[in-house]
């Protein structure tokens, strides 16, 4: 099967079977987009909407946020992954979205990645779910999801598996196949354990056809 013919297999199928696929984590702002992506690293969207509400009733503007202190923010995400850390990130966030941006979430990568604690990944989620461009995210979901379908072929980071991605999908489902594979992945294509006997794509997955 040819990468063109796999990629639309694969689309097609989504697109019939998850018509509605969009983030899990709960905002109602581009600030509040990007603070929610940013605990959201190497933790569950469950964890972090569970946190969101009073650290955004705390702090609802950039310009709140950049005055506290992150022993303050500290107290509102301590259930995160990697509290004190992240604590510090999105004050030094603010205080740049405040000098740089005027308060405003940047609609670009490269703007973005100059705010502390955005990497690509995050500046990659928020330009797909806030300005609905064509940027891909690839999370440790995604990775593992497109190796084992076989829609990108020995991938060593996900840089090289967000370039052979989008080589494939059309630009305007790029945003929404983001979340096609992330979900897949979630709870489906699980790491330790797949739910093969659940998943139909079995017939053009790279992985199955091995097993």
């Amino acid at each position: 099967m040819t990468p063109h013919h796999r990629f639309a297999h694969v689309l097609s199928w989504f697109e019939a079977n998850m018509p509605v696929a969009e983030s899990e984590l709960n905002f109602t702002n581009p600030f509040q987009c990007l603070v929610a992506v940013m605990l959201s690293a190497q933790c569950t969207d469950k964890r972090v909407n569970m946190v969101t509400p009073a650290l955004f009733a705390a702090y609802p503007t950039p310009e709140t946020l950049a005055e506290a202190t992150s022993d303050e923010v500290f107290e509102y995400i301590k259930s995160v992954s990697y509290p004190r850390s992240k604590a510090e990130h999105l004050v030094q966030m603010a205080q740049r979205l405040v000098s740089a941006f005027h308060g405003f979430v940047p609609d670009n990568i490269d703007d973005l990645q100059t705010l502390q604690g955005v990497g690509r990944k995050t500046a990659n989620v928020v330009c797909a779910v806030i300005w609905n461009q064509p940027t891909m995210a690839v999370d440790t979901h995604i990775f593992r999801v497109s190796e084992r379908l076989g829609l990108t072929t020995g991938s060593k980071n996900p840089l090289q598996t967000e370039r052979q991605l989008v080589k494939y999908i059309p630009a305007d489902i790029i945003p929404k196949a983001h979340h096609w594979l992330l979900l897949h992945g979630r709870y489906i294509c699980q790491a330790r354990k797949p739910k093969c006997e659940q998943c139909g794509l079995r017939e053009y997955c790279r992985f199955f056809s091995k097993k």
